[in-house]
Order: structure tokens, then C-alpha cells, then sequence
């Protein structure tokens, strides 16, 4: 049989290569009969398409750039969307063993052709399917900067959970912010991978030096079988940090949610901004052991934060806790100097410092805690001291 009787034959029998070919996808591919009938039909199309540019490019050898490519124009857009990668290889199989099956014994130079062609098809579908998957990449990308600019601004409006439920957020429960600086070589798809790793679902945000990191709690089928059931988050920034570049880490506090990321962001950045005036700060370092650096530049925040939870507490459990706090830092942390200053013995110094410790959390006995809660109590006394003021001082003309 010549070529041209051959291609005589084939555009013959090209009817019921399709028919054969929908019959056997319905028989061999679950997938393909649980599709919804517009689906089926799109799928049809394509591997009806297939055929036909067999035939032509068997024709013309030389069309098999426009031609293998033009298959795929014949579904629907939201075709790609439904039908994977594999599925699509194991559409193109069948329909090679279904015309290989048809032609067998016909022509060994058909044969060939058929499997030459088959390659060409498959680089097509991988072709098509790598471009949707690089354009759907540059978009998931410039929405997560989006969202994670939303968050470290606190401009979140209504459309800021559809967005995350668009980049397949699976955080649950808490969130915090991480704060650091680029690498110089950033692999955020490792980044992402140690972040699914330690059960935690991860936002990233590059915005020229600085990278920032936010970090929720992902679904529990996510988690390592070898991890805790929930791993502090600082544990879990210190298994993110060879992920950052040199320089300080800064990680914010935990909030309940997503929708409250704000505070730890903001808590983060200024941490980051001072982090430089703690010579020998950790990596990573929590925000909150940066409030005495953040309230010296006026970081509101990080003030409120101190005196809510050191000096008010501690005022409002005995004004003696105060006033032998206020006597231990200001001796240099001497026992024996606070004591004689109070008329005290020392061993009620010491207990007064537990019971310190006991109500807000920070032990002044060593010298960063220290920091810490004397600048708590000066934030403090000039806040009492100005409320004094305004609520005591007589008016004008009284």
C-alpha cells in the first residue's frame, strides 16, 4: 500500500478510530466515565482531534509544531483545570493503542509514524500544561504578596479571605509573623517544604531585603508522624531560620487567628527595626525580649505592652512588690542593699522577687529580665504620675 492509499484509508476509518477510542476511555479510565457529560464530550474532542492531526501531519511531516499544539485548542479552558497532567498522558495512551491496534499488520512505516507522532503530542500536553502552570504561579505569587502586604500594613478588608482561600491556605488556629532577611539565594519551594514538615502552613512575602514569614498552625493529617502535636512557634521559627539570610529573625506574638496578624506583624517589624541595639540578641528572637529596645523608639505598642503586663499587674497584686522591685534594680540587684533599704531581711527579698516571678512571668535576677521590667516600671510610674496629675491639679479660676 502506497502513502496515498494509506492516507485514502485512514481518513476512511478516521469515524470509527473515535468511536473506538471514546468507547475504550469509558472502559479502561475510571475518571473519564465519572466526568459530567459536557466534560466527556470536551475530552472527545480532544482525542478526535488527535486523530484528525495524525492524519494530517502524516500528510506533512513538516506541521508537527502547529499541528501537535492546535489539539489542545479544541477544549475548553476550564478543561485544563479539571483534567490533570496524568490524565491527560493516559488519554494520549489510549488512543495510540486503540490506532496502533487498528493499523496493525498495515504499514510497519504507519506504525512508526504513529509513535513519533504520540512523542510529539505528549510534549505538547507536558508544553501546555507547564505554561498554565508558570502563569498560575506568577499569580498565586503576586496575590500572596498581596495578602502578606495587607496583613503587615493592617489594611485587611472583606476580600482578604477569599484571597487566602485562594492560595489554598490550610492554617486553622493561631498565627504568628516571622521577620527576617532575604538570602541571597532564596528557595522558597524548601522553605515551604520544612514549613509542611513541622505542621505549619507558611505566607511569604519578599520585599527586597527583608522577607517575612507567616506562620499558622496547618490540619493536623498535614504533620510529621515524629513531630508534637503542636510545636511552639518558637521551635518552629528556629526550624524555618536556615531558610532567612544572615542578620536578626524576629518573631512576633502569637495570635488566635489569621484575621489577627496584624499585631503580631507589627510587633515583628519593630522588633527587627531595633534588634541591632541588643548586642547579643538571639536568632531567633522573640519580639516581646525586644520591648525595652521597641518602647525606646517609640514603638506605642511595645510601651502598652509593658506596663499591662508587668508594672499594672504587679501593682495590682501589693504595692510591696513594686517598691522592693523598684529598691532591688535600683541597688544594682544587690540583696543584701535592697534589705537594708526596706528594713527587711533578705530572705524576704528573696521571696518577694519569687512571688514577682510568679505573677508577671519575668525574673528580675537575671540582667535582661532586669531591663526589661525596670524599663516596665518607669513607663509605668510616668503614666500613673501624669494620670495623677491631670486628675488632681486644680483648674484654672477654681
Amino acid at each position: 500500500m502506497d502513502r496515498a492509499e494509506t492516507l485514502a484509508w485512514l481518513r476512511r476509518i478516521s469515524g470509527d478510530l473515535a468511536t473506538a477510542t471514546i468507547k475504550r476511555l469509558e472502559d479502561s479510565l475510571p475518571w473519564y466515565a465519572e466526568m459530567p457529560p459536557a466534560r466527556r464530550s470536551a475530552v472527545g474532542l480532544v482525542a478526535q482531534a488527535g486523530i484528525t492531526s495524525f492524519i494530517q501531519w502524516f500528510d506533512d511531516p513538516d506541521s508537527t509544531p502547529w499541528i501537535a499544539a492546535d489539539i489542545f485548542a479544541a477544549a475548553p479552558r476550564e478543561l485544563l483545570r479539571s483534567v490533570s497532567l496524568q490524565q491527560t498522558l493516559q488519554l494520549i495512551r489510549v488512543t495510540v493503542e486503540v490506532t496502533e491496534e487498528r493499523v496493525a499488520g498495515k504499514d510497519d512505516r504507519l506504525r512508526e509514524a504513529i509513535l513519533l507522532y504520540s512523542r510529539e503530542v505528549a510534549f505538547a500536553a507536558a508544553d501546555v500544561y507547564a505554561r498554565a502552570a508558570e502563569a498560575r504561579g506568577l499569580w498565586d505569587a503576586r496575590l500572596e504578596a498581596l495578602v502578606v502586604d495587607s496583613i503587615l500594613t493592617g489594611e485587611a478588608d472583606e476580600e482578604l479571605p477569599s484571597r487566602i482561600a485562594a492560595l489554598g491556605w490550610h492554617g486553622h488556629g493561631e498565627v504568628a509573623v516571622i521577620v527576617g532577611t532575604t538570602p541571597p539565594q532564596f528557595d522558597v519551594d524548601q522553605l515551604r517544604r520544612t514549613a509542611r514538615k513541622l505542621g505549619v502552613d507558611v505566607l511569604i512575602g519578599v520585599q527586597g531585603s527583608r522577607l517575612v514569614l507567616v506562620v499558622g498552625r496547618a490540619e493536623p493529617a498535614s504533620r510529621a508522624e515524629d513531630l508534637p502535636a503542636e510545636l511552639p512557634f518558637a521551635d518552629i521559627a528556629s526550624q524555618l531560620e536556615p531558610g532567612f539570610g544572615s542578620g536578626y529573625l524576629v518573631l512576633g506574638p502569637t495570635v488566635p487567628a489569621l484575621v489577627d496578624a496584624g499585631q503580631s506583624a507589627r510587633a515583628a517589624l519593630a522588633g527587627f527595626a531595633v534588634a541591632r541595639a541588643w548586642r547579643h540578641a538571639p536568632r531567633p528572637v522573640e519580639a516581646d525580649d525586644l520591648l525595652p529596645e521597641r518602647a525606646l523608639a517609640g514603638d506605642p505598642l511595645a510601651k502598652l505592652t509593658l506596663v499591662e503586663r508587668i508594672y499594672r499587674p504587679l501593682q495590682a497584686h501589693s504595692t510591696d512588690l513594686v517598691a522592693t522591685l523598684w529598691s532591688y534594680l535600683d541597688n544594682g540587684r544587690s540583696l543584701e542593699a535592697t534589705a537594708r533599704e526596706l528594713f527587711v531581711h533578705p530572705n524576704t527579698v528573696r521571696y518577694r522577687l519569687k512571688r514577682v516571678s510568679e505573677v508577671i512571668g519575668w525574673d528580675a535576677t537575671g540582667p535582661r529580665e532586669a531591663l526589661i521590667l525596670q524599663t516596665a516600671l518607669v513607663l509605668g510610674s510616668i503614666g500613673t504620675d501624669a494620670t495623677r496629675r491631670r486628675g488632681g491639679a486644680p483648674r484654672r479660676g477654681a
